[in-house]
């Protein structure tokens, strides 16, 4: 494997920056991190810091939403679980199991890993919304948590499986039930306390950020999503404006379903652009539709046309992710109450409009 594709641990192209060498909103990302996480060394963040502000924005929204306010963890831990089931995300998967058994709930940890349902119909309600979508299982004003958690994760999930190998933990430890347990047990502390909400907006106060979205409820969850819309939405201008439009097309159009093996026709929603502008198309349309099929051969391709370095390779792969969920987002904010949001599709900055797609009744992003 040559210098384009470096498979360092569980960094699969990206070198991070180390926590003891981090300045600036790095370091000050960081640190609130091993503060309110409990984890000073988490790989999606560390994998997303050559690029501080997607970094930022991405830990305030996951903050804000799945640690911080007063809905129980427990519930938002099924969703970030089912969510992370239905997109395949399996270092994802293996996390939230953890964290599932750091709330004290064993059973509903492997029950949900295992594919099962869990026995309380009120987190049953929450993973099957998680999954597969329909009508909200909880009021408006629980939607800043609960929505703003699951696309934390349709975000977060891409970035993993983009950019990081399956292994949570060294020699695939996280696939023992023991290990899980033991692993819960050690963060429980950490997992069980209440966060005060807001205190991570100051790290992205000076990336501004596009309309707040009306099921955040002027919470801090809302300005949080804002920033990474922007943040991650900017990483477009690394795409020439046809393959931006090229790549915004196809996810606009997407039914949710998992795309079939093969890339024939991927390449065939690529095939009217240039030759050039092809290699940072594909990985921003893989990252949207089937992250998991991300390869060595795609980055390197990418590599070779002298487009750029980690930072650039970060800020692609988050595009391509905010597009993805934002065409998630406008699927379940159909399913809130009247009052959780006011309006459906919407037009992005970029002019593409998200809507729920005409193909699929019930998208089920690809189960």
């Amino acid at each position: 494997m040559d210098d384009t594709t470096r498979n360092r641990g569980q960094f699969r192209y990206v070198t991070p920056v180390p926590p003891d060498a981090a300045t600036g909103r790095v370091a000050d990302v960081y640190r609130q991190l091993a503060d309110d996480f409990g984890m000073a060394r988490m790989a999606v963040f560390l994998t997303l810091s050559p690029a501080p502000e997607v970094l930022a924005a991405t830990w305030a929204l996951l903050r804000e939403t799945l640690l911080a306010g007063d809905v129980p963890r427990t519930g938002k831990e099924v969703v970030a679980l089912g969510v992370s089931l239905a997109n395949r995300c399996p270092f994802c998967v293996a996390a939230h199991t953890t964290l599932l058994h750091a709330t004290g709930d064993h059973r509903l940890a492997e029950t949900v890993a295992a594919g099962g349902v869990p026995d309380d119909p009120g987190h049953a309600r929450l993973l099957a919304w998680a999954k597969d979508r329909g009508p909200a299982p909880f009021p408006a004003e629980h939607a800043p948590e609960y929505v703003g958690t699951a696309l934390t994760f349709h975000f977060v999930n891409r970035i993993a499986s983009a950019l990081l190998t399956e292994n949570l933990l060294p020699g695939n430890l996280q696939r023992s039930r023991l290990v899980r347990s033991v692993g819960g047990r050690a963060m429980s502390r950490t997992v069980r306390r209440r966060l005060p909400g807001g205190a991570a907006l100051p790290l992205i106060a000076d990336l501004g950020g596009r309309p707040e979205p009306g099921w955040a409820r002027r919470r801090p969850a809302g300005v949080a999503y804002a920033a990474l819309r922007t943040v991650a939405g900017d990483g477009g201008d690394l795409l020439s404006v046809e393959a931006r439009d090229a790549v915004a097309g196809a996810v606009a159009a997407w039914d949710g379903e998992h795309p079939l093996m093969g890339g024939a026709r991927l390449d065939g929603l690529l095939a009217g652009l240039p030759p050039a502008d092809r290699p940072a198309a594909r990985l921003a349309l893989l990252t949207a539709l089937a992250p998991y099929r991300v390869t060595d051969a795609d980055v390197a391709a990418w590599r070779g046309s002298g487009s750029g370095g980690d930072a650039a390779l970060v800020r692609i792969i988050a595009y391509g992710a905010i597009l993805a969920t934002e065409w998630a987002e406008s699927v379940i904010i159909a399913g809130l109450p009247p009052t959780g949001y006011a309006g459906g599709g919407r037009r992005s900055e970029r002019g593409q409009t998200y809507s729920r797609s005409s193909g699929s009744s019930s998208p089920n992003f690809g189960r």
